[in-house]
C-alpha cells in the first residue's frame, strides 16, 4: 500500500513539474528567429484579395520580412506605416533610424489583416539592415 502511494505521489510531482514548465515557458524572440516568409505589402494584399482565409492561415503568427517604403512614422507609439497598408509596432525604439519615404526591410510577427481599417498588422518588429 505504501509503495502505491509513493508511485502516485511521484507521478503527480512529475505532472506538476511538467505543467509548471509548460505554463511558464519563455517568450519568443522574433528578432533572433529566421523569417518564415519574405514578401512585400503589395504581394500580401494580392494574396489576401485572392483568398483571405488561406492567406490568413499561411501568415498568422509567423515571422515574416517585409520590404517597402515608409509612409508614416509615429514616434510616440513606436509605429511605422509601410506602403500605406501595413502598421508595424517596433519592440525597441529604433525610430530615429527611420524616416518617411525611405525604403525599409523589417522583420516581425504577422498579426493579421484588419478589415475595418483595411491594413495589415505586425508587432515585435525589428529593423533589418
Amino acid at each position: 500500500m505504501r509503495k502505491k502511494i509513493m508511485i502516485v505521489l511521484a507521478v503527480l510531482a512529475i505532472i506538476g513539474v511538467g505543467l509548471y514548465f509548460y505554463m511558464y515557458k519563455g517568450h519568443r524572440d522574433i528578432s533572433s528567429e529566421s523569417a518564415d516568409y519574405s514578401t512585400t505589402v503589395k504581394d500580401l494584399q494580392q494574396q489576401f484579395t485572392a483568398n483571405s482565409t488561406d492567406a490568413g492561415k499561411k501568415y498568422a503568427d509567423k515571422t515574416i520580412e517585409i520590404y517597402g517604403k515608409i509612409t508614416a512614422v509615429d514616434l510616440a507609439a513606436h509605429t511605422i506605416t509601410v506602403d500605406e497598408k501595413l502598421s508595424a509596432v517596433f519592440k525597441d525604439s529604433v525610430l530615429n533610424k527611420v524616416a518617411a519615404e525611405k525604403q525599409v526591410k523589417i522583420k516581425g510577427r504577422f498579426l493579421g489583416y484588419d478589415d475595418l481599417l483595411e491594413e495589415f498588422k505586425m508587432d515585435q518588429v525589428s529593423l533589418e539592415e
